[in-house]
C-alpha cells in the first residue's frame, strides 16, 4: 500500500500525461540535456512541509508544494505560444479535477508560472516555465 504522499504525486504525474499527450513526462528527472519533439515534463516530489495536527481523531493535514516544470519542444516557430497552449491545458486539467480523484481535500494551481528561454544543448532556446501545485490532504498516519 502506497502512502497519500505517493499516490498524489503519481497521480499528479497521470495527470500531466493526460493533459498533455505528446510531451514527455518524467520524475525527478534531472535537469535536460535537450527537450523533446513534443515537450517535456519534470515533476518534483515536493514537500508536504510540517502537518497540521487534529487529536480527535487523531489526523494530519499536509499543503504538499508539488513543482511542475514545464519545458516546450525544441524547434517551436512559435516557442511562447507553444509553451503557453501546453500552460494552459495543464491549467485546465487542474481546474477540472480540484480533489485530484478524490484524494486531496483541495487540489490547485498554486500561482502564476515563472517563464524563461533556457539554452539547450545544440544553443536553440526554448521556452520553459515553473508552475507550482498544492495538493492539501489528510492522513492519519505522517508515514502513510
Amino acid at each position: 500500500m502506497a502512502s497519500r504522499r505517493e499516490e498524489v504525486v503519481q497521480a499528479v504525474l497521470q495527470l500531466v500525461r493526460d493533459a498533455l499527450p505528446n510531451a514527455e513526462v518524467e520524475r525527478d528527472a534531472p535537469w535536460p540535456q535537450r527537450a523533446q519533439p513534443g515537450g517535456l515534463v519534470i515533476v518534483r516530489d515536493g514537500d508536504p512541509g510540517p502537518a497540521e495536527e487534529c487529536f480527535s481523531p487523531r489526523s494530519y493535514t499536509y499543503r504538499h508544494e508539488i513543482e511542475v516544470e514545464v519545458f516546450g519542444p525544441e524547434g517551436a516557430a512559435d516557442r511562447h505560444e507553444v509553451l503557453d497552449a501546453m500552460l494552459v491545458a495543464l491549467g485546465v486539467a487542474v481546474a477540472a479535477d480540484p480533489s485530484l480523484g478524490g484524494l486531496c481535500d483541495w487540489f490547485e494551481v498554486a500561482g502564476a508560472p515563472s517563464p524563461d528561454d533556457v539554452t539547450t544543448q545544440n544553443g536553440q532556446p526554448v521556452r520553459a516555465a515553473t508552475v507550482a501545485l498544492t495538493a492539501e490532504y489528510t492522513t492519519t498516519n505522517p508515514l502513510a
